[in-house]
């Protein structure tokens, strides 16, 4: 009777093409294999939102000023008009030259960093600097699980890289915030005019401190794709709990 009813389970999952695990043969190999669609797109945005955070950080457009002035002659109405623009960055200012060409430069030259005119701009450059190579670093082990096998070491990686997701968010936003403090520095009241903490005077808020704004909040996310980005996500067992 044992042996009849043994039988009869044996042709039962043979005829279901499933072994005892409960999985098609040839399911286990394949999940083992596959990509993540969550974890590529994990490695993209964490890729593409490195290159953002860097460009940002490096542009001299966080502060501007264009000011319209006009060329004067002599018992005449003004005849043309041009643009006297100024700019500030986390490590550079650019100008308008006498010879009508903008021009950027390094703070004090370049590995001069205490010469920086003010004490937030530098504590700005150190936090912001180090959470993007936080966020590279993170980024640069989300492509390494790409190429390693679904189990314990890819869960830990994963782990391992949206902790430090969430550690750059965090430095980085802090960075964000200390630059106004600088505002109030005698360079940037010299074009600025009665610039204060949090107000830019007669200049405004430029293109690369918004990108950065947006890249630090996109980066936000990235943790909660760094949960999901295991390959395992794709059995259908329960999701795993990550260490």
């Amino acid at each position: 009777m044992h042996s009849l009813l043994g039988r009869e389970k044996k042709e039962e999952e043979a005829g279901f093409g499933i072994d005892r695990s409960g999985l098609s043969p040839g399911f286990a190999p394949h999940a083992a294999t596959m990509f993540s669609c969550v974890g590529c797109f994990w490695v993209l945005l964490s890729s593409a939102l490195v290159a953002v955070c860097s460009f940002s950080f490096i542009s001299p457009a966080w502060i501007v000023k264009e000011q319209l002035r006009s060329s004067l002659h002599q018992h005449q109405q003004p005849q043309h008009h041009s643009k006297d623009s100024v700019s500030f960055g986390l490590l550079w200012h650019c100008s308008e030259s006498l010879d009508h060409m903008y021009r950027c430069y390094t703070f004090g030259g370049l590995g001069k960093f205490a010469e920086i005119p003010s004490s937030s701009w530098q504590t700005s450059a150190v936090l912001c600097s180090g959470g993007c190579a936080l966020l590279a670093v993170s980024s640069l082990l989300a492509i390494i699980t790409i190429f390693l096998p679904s189990g314990g070491c890819e869960r830990r990686i994963c782990t391992l890289a949206g902790y430090m997701q969430m550690a750059s968010v965090f430095i980085m936003a802090a960075g964000l915030l200390v630059y106004p403090f600088g505002l109030n520095s005698s360079l940037v009241r010299s074009f600025c005019g009665d610039s204060e903490i949090y107000y830019a005077g007669e200049c405004q808020i430029g293109w690369g401190y918004m990108l950065a704004i947006v890249g630090v909040m996109l980066t936000l996310f990235l943790p909660f794709f760094a949960k999901y980005a295991p390959k395992e996500q794709l059995s259908p067992t329960p999701l795993p709990t990550l260490l």
